[in-house]
Parts: C-alpha cells; structure tokens; sequence
C-alpha cells in the first residue's frame, strides 16, 4: 500500500496542537478517548492545556473512558485524576463500566478467545468496584458480549468527533488504520487522530518535560525487562497484558487471589509467559528448549494444512478460516521464510479468530521478500 509522507518545518508537538484546534473549530461535539496508557496522558494533557490557555471551549468535551475492569491500580488512580483534572475545567467526563466482549490471550486456549467485562451476574468475582459514579447501562447495549468497546464507541459517538491517541510507530495494523484515513475530512462520527506520527521518544519526551504523572506499572514492567519500545498497558488479559501479569503475581498477593477468581486459567501466564502459548519467546526460555529438535515450521504447516490437519487441535473461530490459511501458505510458497512460517504456525495452533495475524502475514511477507530483491539489485550494481 503506497503511503505519501510528506515534510513539514512543524515539530510533531505543534502540529497536533493544530489539529486539535482545527478539529474543535468546526464547533461540533468532540469525545475524548482516555485509556490512562501514556498516548492517552499525552493527548489529554494536550487538550487540558489548551483548555486553560483559552484556545478551546470545555463546553464542546465529553472525555471517554472505558474502564475495562482488569486494570492496573496506578491505571485507575491515573483516571481518577484527569477526570478531576477535566471536570473542574468544565468539561465532562463518563466513565463507563459495561458487559463488553472483550479479547483475552488467556482464553485463546478456547474457541472464544474472549472475556465479559463487568459481566452481570459474575459480580462476586469482578476484580473490583466500578466508582459509585461510573455508567453501568447503554441503550445502546442490549445483552452482555453484544460487542466490543470499539463498535460501541462508534455508535454512541456518532454525533460528534472522537479524538484518539493512535499512532503509526505502535504497529503495522495501526499504521495501515491511519493511512486509510482522510485526515482532512472528518465530519461527525469520524475519527481523528492528532499525534498519529509520534514516536515513543517524542511520547516519553513530552511526558518527562511536563513532568507528567503516569502510571506505575510502566516503571514496574520496565524493570522486569520489557524494551522501551514495547512498554504497552492494556487490560490483563490482553495482548499485552502477560509480563504485567506476572509482576502481580509476585507482588499483590490480594489482587492475584481476584484475577484468579475471575479467570481461572490465569496461572498459566505463571509458567508459559514467555512461550510459544502467549507468541512470545524469551532467551531463557528459548536456552531451555535448545535441547528439542529445531522445529521445521514450513513442513509444520505443511502438515497441519494439508496433510494431516486431524492431529491438531484448532480453535472453532481459526478453522471457520482455514481455507484463508491454506491460500496464504499456496500463494506465498517459495517466498516466505522459516520466521513466516513460525507465525504461520502459532497462529493457526493457538488462535487467530479475528484473523489478525493472517493480514499482518500477507503484508509482512511480501515486504519481506520486496527488500530482498531491492538488497539484491544493489549488491549486484557494487
């Protein structure tokens, strides 16, 4: 997918301070997205300055935040804090605690792969309290799971412009959601995005010179050795949520006892944490597998395709899709490599019902193979 970038004498900081002001100047209602991870403190703490400096009306705000339940503390305690921040500039700010349907790498080992928050009828096992003033019923949900927050978002928002802390440098899927869109035209129900093109320096950087507070678990996971780069909050059975649930584990024994009454399985992060399970291999785990046979993941999926798909054990929603995986192996045969493969491979065996990791494949593959040729074609000009 060709992407025009073009440049620009404006450091990040003051163009997204002119997007934010250009998008408030169409004088239509404006939602806030605010998830308390440092995007979103950045993006808030854009908003509330301009605020106090006079450039936006607190009028046309509503600030969103969709407590999904499974929360860090210092995730809640950020929330609790911009919503005081907001609320005594004169903006508003609902704090929503619904039954969304929601993705849990826990539960990948089903065919759902997927979780309830706040689920009626399950609250004596929530992992804690909504506040006394949080909005517990939509009109716009009419039974528990009916949908993800995203879905909902874009149906209750729909009279107005959502304004949400995504950017092109956090993944391939988020830099293809914003090349897709026209920017220059957002209208009510769109999305906008203001610090698409930040990197996590310019983030960490506008954190550090404005002395913002953020949440303490990104201190906590970076110790525990996740790269600056990687340091992503979401809830605890989310994609990225594994190295943070061990964290927990060895140090709040109460809020453990909670997760593992609302998810029984959660001990599993305890011992795979750092494998193929939750697609991740660590250099430790990968020195206590050295002694297995090297895996031959090409002849894996071979296999598992097309010869002998009985011997394993593939989630309901990832076969629904199978004949998708069977067209990617057939039409990349011959240039894709082993890592190909490895994705291939874990994908099928422990999931992929939103077939994320199959776009991601068809896009990585044939880059992949596009700057092998273009390396090859300048080594053969030396």
């Amino acid at each position: 997918m060709p992407v025009k970038v073009v440049e620009s004498n404006l450091n990040v900081l003051q163009a997204a301070k002119i997007r934010i002001r250009n998008v408030f100047a169409n004088g239509c209602k404006i939602y806030l997205s605010f998830s308390s991870g440092k995007d979103s403190l950045c993006m808030a703490n854009l908003v509330y300055e301009m605020i106090l400096s006079g450039e936006l009306d607190p009028k046309q705000l509503t600030v969103t935040f969709i407590d999904e339940e499974g929360l860090y503390p210092s995730m809640v305690d950020a929330a609790y804090r911009w919503r005081r921040n907001f609320l005594s500039v004169g903006a508003k700010f609902l704090w929503f605690c619904l039954p969304f349907k929601q993705v849990s790498v826990i539960d990948h080992l089903s065919s759902s792969e997927s979780w309830i928050t706040w689920e009626p009828g399950k609250e004596d096992v929530w992992m804690r309290k909504p506040p006394d003033f949080a909005i517990m019923y939509s009109p716009y949900l009419h039974y528990a799971g009916e949908m993800n927050y995203q879905t909902f978002c874009s149906k209750a928002f729909s009279d107005g412009i959502q304004l949400v802390g995504l950017r092109t440098a956090e993944s391939l899927t988020r830099f293809k959601c914003i090349a897709n869109t026209k920017m220059e035209r957002i209208t009510r129900g769109g999305k906008f995005y203001p610090i698409y093109d930040w990197k996590d320096s310019d983030v960490w950087l506008y954190i550090k010179e404005r002395n913002l507070e953020f949440p303490e678990i990104y201190m906590r996971l970076y110790e525990a050795g996740v790269r600056k780069n990687a340091l992503r909050l979401c809830a605890f059975f989310g994609d990225c949520g594994t190295q943070g649930l061990r964290w927990i584990a060895e140090t709040d024994n109460d809020l453990w006892e909670r997760i593992q009454r609302r998810e029984p399985n959660a001990y599993l992060v305890l011992l795979y944490w750092d494998s193929e399970m939750f697609r991740r291999t660590t250099r430790k785990r990968g020195e206590l597998e050295e002694e297995s046979e090297k895996k031959d993941y090409k002849a894996l999926c071979k296999d598992l395709l097309f010869l002998h798909p009985e011997r394993y054990t593939i989630a309901k929603d990832t076969l629904s899709h199978i004949e998708h995986w069977r067209g990617l192996f057939i039409k990349t045969y011959g240039i894709a490599e082993q890592k190909h493969y490895k994705t291939m491979y874990e994908g099928l065996l422990y999931g992929d019902p939103k077939m994320r990791i199959l776009r991601i494949l068809w896009t990585t593959i044939y880059n992949d193979h596009n700057a092998r040729i273009k390396e090859e074609q300048n080594h053969g000009k030396h």
